[in-house]
């Protein structure tokens, strides 16, 4: 299993949808930490939101989850069934869900 911490292994205060928002944004989350962890051999892979300074926004997970889906061309079958959220909300699990489940690749 690949264990995720925002916190520790990202920013304790992640923002923003792209780079151009903010240096902690969805879009280099997604590109250096959570789709190098979806490539190569299949595994679980836990995110974990604990000590999280601020709420994270639903643009921040669209593009992170989402966007494994959308831009990085990942399996939506595959990030379903490896990826675990650990967070005492449980509405960022729902969200990211949904968010993977409405994700569709982007034509090239």
């Amino acid at each position: 299993m690949i264990k995720i911490m925002i916190a520790k292994d990202f920013s304790k205060t992640p923002f923003g949808r792209y780079v151009t928002d903010s240096p902690n944004s969805a879009e280099r989350f997604r590109k250096e930490i959570l789709a190098p962890a979806f490539r190569g051999q299949e595994q679980l892979v836990e995110v974990d939101f604990s000590d999280i300074s601020l709420g994270v926004g639903s643009s921040f997970l669209e593009e992170a989850f989402g966007g494994l889906v959308r831009k990085e061309g990942i399996d939506k079958k595959r990030v379903i069934n490896c990826l675990t959220i650990k967070s005492k909300l449980p509405i960022y699990e729902q969200q990211i869900r949904k968010f993977v489940e409405n994700a569709a690749p982007e034509k090239v």
